[in-house]
């Protein structure tokens, strides 16, 4: 009878033995499986946090190119993105070619004119202005009103500065003379007329947080703006280092020496009258 009670004792003590064997197999796969989990997990929270930073980049450059695409053509916008620096918008000196063009008597006719035929003409003025400002790749430096300053040479380097200016002052008179015929069809008695000036000035951003301009700060942005208001309808008026630099490229004549508003010295000034192809090729 004991016999038969060890027989079944050791019986019971293998079974169990089998069963903790079992037992032990499952616990070492659910730990190997948690382990995988939790290594899977952890996959998934890295990325979890690539993504959001990569959505958060693209944001962030979407957010930063909508707002260089404010001042700058899209080309040059495009050029500091990729760059990855925004150190061309920073404080600093260069020498540049400055544009400002305006339409003549339009005072009067904003003060005689509904405000909705206004707004309809300056938004028609300004997307042709600002179709070729893109096409000649000029850097706008300021929108007021009728009034448009250019620059070239900043903050991507032309190797003609000068020439560029005066070949979109071409194309811009061209275009805004053929609105100023439709706008005299309409009654409104307009002109229009632009000034462009040579030389070094400081430029980089300017304002507050969340309204940044690009500005260009010296003498030359004072010359192109005093030339443009004493351009008559029709005329672009450049400065001596202009004429210079578009010789061998523009037909000009000479108009005689300006007294400027906060220019010492009387300057000579001189009316581009078209392209040269002669003298081109």
């Amino acid at each position: 009878m004991s016999a038969v009670r060890l027989a079944q004792s050791n019986s019971r003590l293998h079974q169990l033995a089998e069963t903790f064997a079992d037992q032990a197999v499952i616990a070492i796969e659910n730990t190997r499986l948690l382990n995988e989990l939790r290594e899977r997990t952890e996959e998934v929270v890295k990325l979890n946090q690539q993504l959001e930073q990569r959505v958060a980049d693209q944001v962030g450059e979407i957010e930063r190119m909508g707002r260089l695409r404010r001042f700058l053509p899209p080309q040059v916008a495009d050029l500091i993105v990729a760059s990855g620096t925004e150190k061309q918008l920073e404080s600093h000196r260069r020498e540049i070619t400055a544009l400002f063009c305006d339409l003549r008597g339009f005072t009067g006719f904003s003060e005689s004119s509904d405000p909705e035929d206004v707004m309809a003409l300056l938004r028609d003025y300004h997307a042709a202005i600002g179709q070729i400002i893109i096409k000649y790749g000029g850097t706008l430096e300021r929108f007021a009103g009728d009034g448009v300053m250019v620059i070239f040479n900043d903050p991507v380097p032309v190797e003609n500065p000068a020439l560029q200016a005066v070949l979109m002052a071409l194309d811009m008179r061209a275009a805004i003379g053929g609105m100023i015929e439709k706008w005299r069809d309409l009654g409104h008695d307009l002109g229009f007329g632009i000034g462009i000036a040579h030389g070094f000035a400081t430029l980089g951003t300017i304002g507050f947080e969340g309204r940044f301009d690009y500005a260009a700060i010296g003498t030359v942005s004072n010359v192109a703006s005093r030339l443009c208001d004493e351009a008559k309808p029709g005329q672009i008026l450049i400065s001596p280092r202009v004429r210079q630099a578009v010789d061998e490229a523009v037909t000009v004549e000479a108009i005689g020496d300006f007294t400027l508003k906060g220019i010492r010295r009387p300057m000579l000034a001189y009316n581009v009258l078209e392209a040269s192809s002669s003298k081109s090729n």
